[in-house]
């Protein structure tokens, strides 16, 4: 393993941000990831570290403090309906459900204490896959998402340490929350790879969207085409990342590593495999070793095949984070999938990669591609006049 030392952020009680039996974002794949680490002896309790409580003052940092109350009064079931709305909870995206609050300051603690022990020189790398809330807004819940991880230790990294943060999000849908709340800043910035607004979720994300006042051209979007196969999406992410990096030069990375661009996912429409997954984390760890002194933090974010992609996807970070690509070469550990398939509703995968007929072939291929390298090029344009 790495001499760079690396974290993984977790407990149990990341299983309590839950929001209903039937609702597709569910912590369980959390645990299965965990799990299917531990059991191919990829991760040790050594390298577990037990996520603290975010206080009022540090989600405040983001959040506006009425809605930490509206959140903290509907966890206790004294918010009215209305108020509720006014708030993006109690819908169906983002239903109520008890101890909300204390369950959302747990996943935002949970990133904040890696940016600690990162800062602190404690560990190199941070993995904590129960945050990745990027929808989340100042005084508004949305997409799942009740407080903004992300945004609050941008914020606490910033008042705290003063550094330049690239913020990278390859979730399907649009890192908007994250954007939004650094759009006038020139030490963030935002790189958020995803499906087109035009189908999904939450319909923003165009290339158009740069940034405001001094933090203008700091905001980069590359919302690919529905149907977005392996190497198109590459080549956007890695021809972008690289780009960015050298142009904004980081002190420390924060990947956003949501599993739902994979063709499985229930709710996108993109085409990918395991192929990217394996890939994304890799880039990411070379540019924290470039410009960042190798400071990175990896959180979740979506992901709603909870069986087939999310484990395997979500493991492939840990993996690049400790340098143990060597596990590919194995099958699956059997011990996880025999634990698993009972919990399972469909047949679990044996293999870390998708067999190669998996994508069913697409006749606009040729069109998508060209319009996604068309979309690059266009995100890109500003900072490559020279």
């Amino acid at each position: 393993m790495t001499n760079h030392k690396s974290i993984f952020i977790h407990s149990p009680k990341i299983e309590e941000y839950k929001f209903n039996d039937y609702h597709p974002f569910n912590q369980i794949r959390v645990t299965a990831t965990k799990d299917l680490l531990e059991l191919n002896s990829s991760l040790s309790s050594a390298h577990v570290i037990e996520p603290r409580m975010a206080t009022d003052k540090e989600l405040a940092l983001f959040h506006d403090a009425e809605y930490i109350q509206a959140i903290k009064k509907a966890s206790m079931g004294q918010l009215n309906e209305e108020m509720s709305s006014s708030y993006g909870i109690g819908t169906e995206d983002t239903p109520i459900f008890p101890n909300m609050h204390e369950a959302s300051a747990r996943l935002v603690g949970g990133t904040l204490t890696a940016v600690d022990h990162i800062m602190n020189g404690q560990a190199d790398h941070a993995l904590h896959l129960g945050g990745g809330l990027h929808h989340g807004f100042k005084a508004k819940a949305s997409g799942f998402c009740v407080y903004n991880d992300i945004a609050v230790a941008i914020k606490y990294i910033q008042e705290t340490y003063n550094l330049r943060i690239l913020y990278v999000d390859t979730d399907a849908h649009h890192g908007d929350g994250v954007q939004m709340a650094f759009y006038d800043d020139p030490t963030v910035c935002t790189l958020s790879i995803h499906e087109t607004g035009r189908y999904l979720f939450p319909g923003t994300g165009t290339t158009y969207e740069r940034g405001y006042g001094e933090g203008y051209g700091y905001s980069f979007n590359i919302p690919l085409d529905a149907f977005t196969e392996d190497d198109s999406f590459l080549e956007a992410y890695e021809t972008a990342l690289n780009e960015i990096a050298a142009y904004f030069k980081p002190d420390i990375i924060i990947t956003q590593n949501g599993a739902d661009a994979h063709y499985l996912d229930p709710l996108t429409h993109l085409s990918c495999t395991m192929k990217i997954f394996e890939a994304i984390p890799k880039l990411a760890h070379k540019i924290a070793h470039q410009y960042c002194q190798g400071r990175w933090i990896a959180v979740g974010g979506g992901g709603y095949d909870l069986w087939k992609v999310v484990p395997r996807a979500w493991s492939m970070i840990w993996l690049e984070m400790t340098e143990q690509s060597s596990a590919y070469k194995q099958d699956l550990p059997k011990e996880w999938i025999n634990r698993w398939q009972e919990k399972a509703s469909v047949e679990l995968p044996t293999t870390w990669f998708d067999p190669p007929n998996l994508v069913k072939p697409i006749p606009r291929k040729i069109e998508i591609n060209g319009k996604n390298s068309h979309i690059l090029n266009q995100a890109l344009s500003h900072i490559r006049v020279t």
